[in-house]
């Protein structure tokens, strides 16, 4: 532990002190009830919280949370856990039965991709195709949950039988994040056109960032029309 003691003439605040423009530039506040994101004109200001004084700035996109329940493949959320500043809450294939509900790519998907990695440009695919991929992804995994049943029949840990299962299977968890970390997550997983830094995500998780954003954009409107303004960057 690490005990700072500053003498009493340094408690005061002071903001780019000169000459006369003290008055302009510090002011004390007497105010007693509960603050919520306080936001002042040049970013910063001088708090105490039981009797010790301290520097804050404006706080309207960390002291937030959002949490959204989500349901996805679990190479979708591969990519997800990637963003650490999300805390994630996953169902546990320790310690429950997963279900048989797999991601098969719809007819929208496109399929063939062409360009160099992280900057793949993806075109539709043949009618024969999308019956490839549809076939051999039902038939894997109806196969693999198959193997999967036989094993917890025969009285086989969970965290064992698991192994065959592909990671097209679904999983659940709760994301918490503020707004900050959510429009870092929205520029990462999104391809927009206004971006000031465009991005490549796999639609699949895409298509679940299509879905936050929406609920980012209906609770937080005047902060979610500045992302779009300046380039969806997040502050």
């Amino acid at each position: 532990m690490q005990v700072t003691i500053y003498p009493e003439t340094e408690l005061e605040p002071e903001i780019g002190r000169v000459g006369g423009d003290h008055a302009e530039q510090v002011a004390l506040e007497q105010y007693s009830g509960t603050i919520h994101c306080v936001t002042v004109p040049n970013g910063t200001l001088y708090v105490r919280r039981d009797g010790k004084p301290s520097w804050c700035g404006n706080s309207p996109f960390e002291h937030n949370s959002f949490t959204f329940f989500v349901s996805a493949p679990i190479f979708v959320f591969r990519e997800f856990h990637r963003h650490r500043t999300f805390s994630f809450n996953e169902e546990s294939g320790r310690y429950r039965r997963l279900e048989p509900v797999f991601y098969v790519p719809g007819p929208e998907r496109s399929l063939v991709q062409e360009g160099k990695p992280g900057r793949y440009v993806f075109t539709e695919g043949t009618a024969e195709q999308h019956k490839l991929v549809e076939e051999a992804t039902r038939a894997v995994c109806s196969t693999a949950y198959r193997a999967y049943l036989e094993m917890l029949e025969a009285g086989i840990a969970r965290e064992v039988a698991r192994g065959v299962l592909p990671v097209s299977i679904y999983s659940s968890m709760y994301a918490t994040c503020n707004a900050r970390a959510l429009m870092h997550f929205l520029s990462l997983r999104t391809k927009r056109e206004d971006s000031a830094f465009p991005s490549f995500p796999q639609r699949e998780i895409e298509m679940v960032a299509e879905k936050m954003e929406a609920v980012f954009a209906e609770a937080m409107p005047l902060t979610y029309a500045a992302f779009n303004r300046n380039g969806r960057v997040a502050p």
